[in-house]
């Protein structure tokens, strides 16, 4: 189902915050912690990007994504990434079916839209698809759109791909590419839960079949949309959109990464920290917001150099270091500047 949004309700920056306390709430019904994972999911549907969830089995990485999609009343759809599925089992195909009227003939094409036709796609285990079948979903996570047999069509709004990867086992895998990482607004790990959450996690399975049933709908799609829209005006001043630049900089001239970030990241960890402000029920972006953004969005853009890798260096660590080298811009007042034209 697509809403436009021209008929997306306003809302106000109190209602970014009361939406947030919503959806933790709502998803709590079914997942036991990770409210930083679904900060960043949050984050990246307001940004209108995609999340990679990368983390080992069992820690909840599907059940995640399909209490999210019940808390915002999303129409969903998974995908089970295997080495024979084929582009078309994504995007879908043309097949022979009856005509529908006498005019027609006896048999017309008719066009199946494959499962990437909804609202959030699930793609788990995304890098046991081939590159071929993960080259498929490029278009549609960049243009929100398929290209199929010569005719566009475009993609419902909001459009969020949340893909699932293991990152130790590598037997009967294939790396994503850059250019697939490049479109992924944010990495996500869940991590393992402390012991008290893992005991209520048995507890919650011992009462009931499946917690996800007890999800509900707490934001509906107009209200989605209009959130989104809201995070767009949420004001960046011009000291921090330099400061965004000058972190993605430094990744690019750091001698233990052998690639750095792209503008496309610039963009990203832009749009990610104006929606962690809202959800903050702030209209303006803190330096905070961008710093905390800045690892789940550009590290998994990276790429570490062999020596350094050989040394026994990790992106998360090298990025660490990268991003305390990067000064906080002095006197960035909260409100600096909120009023000026933009």
């Amino acid at each position: 189902m697509t809403v436009d949004s021209t008929s997306a309700p306003k809302v106000t920056v109190a209602d970014g915050a009361r939406a947030w306390r919503d959806l933790q709430a709502a998803v709590a019904e079914a997942v036991v912690g990770g409210d930083d994972a679904l900060r960043l999911l949050a984050i990246a549907v307001l940004a209108e990007g995609h999340a990679l969830i990368e983390d080992v089995p069992g820690v909840g990485k599907t059940l995640l994504a399909r209490a999210f999609a019940r808390a915002l009343d999303l129409d969903f759809g998974r995908v089970q990434g295997t080495p024979d599925l084929l582009p078309s089992d994504v995007t879908g195909t043309s097949i022979l079916a009856p005509a529908t009227s006498m005019t027609e003939g006896g048999l017309t094409l008719r066009f199946v839209p494959g499962p990437v036709f909804t609202n959030v796609l699930l793609v788990d285990e995304i890098n046991r698809a081939t590159p071929r079948t993960q080259s498929a979903l490029l278009e549609a996570m960049q243009e929100r759109q398929v290209s199929i047999e010569g005719e566009t069509r475009p993609l419902p709004d909001p459009f969020i791909v949340l893909a699932t990867q293991n990152p130790i086992e590598y037997e009967g895998t294939f790396s994503l590419p850059e250019a697939q990482l490049d479109r992924f607004l944010v990495r996500i790990r869940i991590g393992y839960p402390d012991r008290a959450a893992e005991a209520r996690i048995a507890g919650r399975y011992q009462a009931e079949r499946d917690p996800l049933e007890r999800v509900g709908a707490v934001i509906d799609r107009a209200t989605l949309l209009g959130l989104r829209d809201a995070t767009r005006q949420v004001h960046v001043s011009p000291e921090l959109t330099n400061h965004v630049v000058a972190i993605v900089a430094a990744t690019r001239t750091r001698p233990d990464i052998e690639l750095g970030a792209s503008p496309r990241a610039s963009v990203a960890l832009f749009r990610a920290a104006q929606a962690r402000a809202l959800l903050d029920g702030r209209d303006f972006v803190l330096p905070d917001d961008i710093r905390l953004s800045a690892p789940a969005v550009l590290v998994h853009r990276l790429r570490l150099g062999v020596d350094s890798a050989l040394h026994g260096l990790t992106l998360e660590g090298v990025f660490a270091e990268t991003l305390a080298g990067v000064p906080v811009p002095v006197g960035t007042s909260s409100r600096a500047g909120r009023d000026q034209p933009r």
